[in-house]
């Protein structure tokens, strides 16, 4: 088990976000750098564990999630066997053995070894971490009343159950002296990675803490596991709750494509003969896009951006009040001046004040180019008549009607070729094109799924053959899914037991399920999403790290492959071949293309202030004093301070925003996005600039090698500056969105 990931573990337990779980997403590689493969050093263990067992569960059910994968490819899960009935009971079980492991590391008597201390951890754990890829599936896609009642009563007990781990004093005693011996110059580059990876897991967790401050530290974990979790499950529950019905006269504007997949969801919900318009971006997004019932707008819009704050039972701003003031606490007790300080120590931004830095470089500009975007479309408010000013629920609308008089772009002309499936299949092209991987899909039911909506396929080496792992794909939205798009994985890559592991990487998303017979037919916007996660999984499944730890990542960091393999879909080649008109087969016309590449930095004030408003508003709270923190109040007046533009609000509004109050995967740390889409617009223009364009082979070996296979086995800012000869700038950024590129002085900018 990964001990540098106890607590993000319990983060990705009780919920996870946007891209929350990629860093916990696994991988595999023909390919070898030259620090994985020196001479190793010992690393048998003995028979350290050879008298801890299993504690007998009684429960068949339990058994089965706690048993090792079985069937092909190494072993795969029994998602079609996998029963709630057993999950206490595996939960226990498997923590239980844990402890016992830890105990007999710690209280080994021969003296402190890389082999008998840091190689021990990683090998123990894998009965628990089989469990937690069973309740991250009934958490994530196919939770129910009955799961979040079990989720409620466990995640304090393994709050509890890090603690006492984490708080081992023996364990840290030995883990240091590991870190502090002169052995660590001996160990190859990628093991004093992991032994600093496990020390630093310890040190920035409670382990140096004493007496009641040790007590006092566990006692807010286990407390915001639970309130984590109530988060989460009030933001599912509105979603769940707040539906939106309409009838055939309220349909106007709606493209044909959204209107049958909206009476599938009305049918599946009981509601034959009306429309339903779920509580989630994927259905929100669409009807503010196209609708042209301005009420109804405005009733959807409010609906979305009120989860969680409607003054009910299911309300999280008492909730959030509570987070913050004991992530406050929690670092104090670390000596730590504000959460933030002690979230980004690791990070590739190191303190809040550079991300803050970041940020505010890219603010201004950002928001002038709103304030040019409503001129146009006030206009056009204004040419037909229409007597009001815009408003947050009119801006997608009325973007839309500017995209079409600007650039005679009409967006769902656009998503006629944008195929759910063709896209698929080019994510998969360019897959071979830069990884050299091949997907081929596994139809003999010998992978189990937890739905029926889910495929899988097998992942290869095109040119070997070399089996490489599986990746599961859940693509559509349903009751007690959460809303957005994810990637994860059920097994990462590593070599550690002499067997190079087979890689189980999973993407999720949320599309609307059409019609039967029906394609999937999806914005632009959202095509890109789907490269995103579908880098998330790349990431993964390149790993040829030998330690599991290292598949874990730096947050500010791990979003850049994903950003990154957003530009492939803009790219000629996935253009010419994958994106094809669903009726006629025909390809998309060189004028349609054009407009595309034409309109491509517009509405980028939109897009980066109402991102950049959420990473703000994320970084001020966890920079100031909670004491007697109004959340909602200090959301507004946040916004109020840094100008924030009365047409739009933030992309997550506090009382939903799950990426910093559901866990604390992404909490201080949404800035991360931006941060990485400088690595990402530095690292396109690399491409940009080499020969053979995006499927530069030279470029691409380079990107694969230094950024994707090393994972967290090399620190992150090194990697890039061997990727790409230097720091990145923060220049390209402002290109790649279009906006003015600030003087010489900021052109000399870097993120590193």
């Amino acid at each position: 088990m990964r001990i540098t990931s106890l607590v993000s573990t319990l983060a990705l337990l009780t919920a996870l976000y946007g891209c929350g779980g990629a860093d916990d997403a696994q991988s595999t590689n023909t390919g070898e750098t030259k620090q994985m493969t020196a001479e190793p050093v010992k690393e048998d263990i003995g028979d350290l564990f050879a008298d801890i067992s299993l504690d007998e569960t009684g429960n068949p059910a339990a058994d089965k999630l706690l048993s090792p994968y079985d069937g092909p490819y190494q072993g795969v899960p029994h998602f079609d066997e996998m029963d709630l009935d057993g999950l206490k009971a595996a939960l226990e079980a498997g923590m239980a053995k844990n402890l016992a492991e830890v105990e007999a590391i710690a209280n080994n008597p021969e003296p402190p070894t890389f082999a008998n201390t840091i190689v021990a951890l990683e090998k123990s754990g894998d009965e628990l971490g089989r469990v937690f890829t069973y309740w991250g599936i009934w958490s994530s896609n196919m939770s129910s009343p009955k799961f979040r009642e079990i989720q409620g009563e466990m995640s304090p007990k393994l709050s509890e159950f890090f603690s006492k781990i984490n708080q081992n004093e023996k364990l840290f005693a030995r883990v240091k002296a590991v870190y502090e011996s002169d052995v660590m110059d001996t160990l190859r580059p990628d093991q004093q990675r992991l032994v600093w990876l496990v020390y630093d897991g310890f040190a920035s967790n409670g382990a140096t803490l004493e007496g009641e401050a040790k007590e006092r530290y566990a006692e807010i974990n286990k407390r915001l596991a639970t309130l984590h979790t109530d988060f989460a499950n009030n933001v599912l529950a509105d979603e769940e709750n707040y539906v939106t019905y309409l009838s055939a006269d309220q349909l106007s504007g709606l493209p044909e494509s959204f209107v049958k997949a909206a009476a599938a969801a009305a049918e599946s919900r009981g509601r034959a003969g009306e429309y339903a318009i779920t509580n989630t971006r994927s259905s929100m997004d669409p009807f503010l896009t196209y609708s042209d019932e301005r009420d109804l707008r405005e009733t959807v819009w409010r609906t979305y951006y009120n989860r969680g704050d409607n003054g009910d039972e299911y309300d999280n701003n008492a909730i959030i009040a509570e987070i913050l003031a004991l992530r406050d606490e929690r670092v104090k007790l670390l000596g730590y001046e504000n959460y933030a300080a002690w979230r980004l120590q690791n990070r590739m931004a190191k303190t809040p004040d550079r991300a803050l830095n970041l940020m505010e470089a890219v603010w201004p500009a950002a928001t002038a180019r709103v304030r040019e975007e409503v001129a146009e479309m006030q206009a056009i408010v204004d040419a037909e008549g229409g007597g009001f000013e815009i408003a947050p629920w009119d801006y997608r609308y009325y973007m839309e009607k500017v995209r079409q008089a600007k650039y005679d772009l009409d967006s769902d002309e656009v998503k006629q070729y944008l195929q759910l499936d063709k896209l698929r299949d080019a994510m998969f092209f360019v897959a071979g094109e830069l990884f050299n991987f091949s997907f081929t899909p596994i139809t003999d039911g010998s992978v189990p799924v937890w739905h029926e909506d889910v495929k899988v396929w097998e992942v290869t080496d095109k040119s070997s053959g070399k089996h490489i792992g599986v990746w599961y794909l859940d693509p559509f939205a349903r009751p007690g899914k959460r809303s957005g798009a994810w990637a994860t994985g059920y097994r990462s890559h590593d070599t550690l037991d002499g067997i190079e592991k087979s890689v189980l990487s999973s993407n999720n998303s949320n599309f609307i399920k059409g019609a039967p017979g029906e394609p999937v037919l999806i914005s632009w916007d959202d095509a890109e999403t789907y490269f995103h996660e579908f880098g998330h999984a790349l990431h993964a499944l390149s790993s040829n790290v030998h330690y599991p730890t290292l598949n874990s990542g730096v947050r500010d960091y791990t979003e850049f492959q994903s950003q990154l393999l957003e530009r492939w879909l803009s790219t000629d080649q996935v253009i010419d071949n994958y994106l094809v008109h669903y009726e006629t087969g025909e390809p998309i016309p060189d004028e349609l293309v054009a407009k595309i590449k034409a309109a491509s930095t517009f509405n980028q004030g939109f897009a980066t202030t109402e991102y950049l408003a959420s990473a703000l508003v994320d970084m001020r709270f966890h920079m100031s004093d909670p004491t007697g923190i109004d959340p909602d109040a200090f959301e507004r007046e946040t916004l109020e301070e840094l100008g924030m533009p009365d047409e739009l609000v933030m992309r997550h509004r506090s009382p939903h925003f799950g990426h910093i109050f559901s866990g604390e995967g992404y909490s201080a740390g949404y800035y991360g996005y931006m941060w990485a889409d400088v690595l990402t617009a530095d690292a396109a223009e690399a491409f940009a600039e080499a020969p053979g364009g995006f499927y530069d082979k030279e470029v691409a070996e380079s990107l694969v090698d230094n950024l994707f296979r090393v994972r967290n086995a090399v620190d992150p800012a090194e990697a890039y500056i061997k990727f790409r000869g230097r720091e990145a700038k923060i220049e390209a950024l402002m290109r790649d969105r279009g906006f003015p590129v600030p003087g010489a002085e900021t052109d000399n900018k870097t993120v590193d």
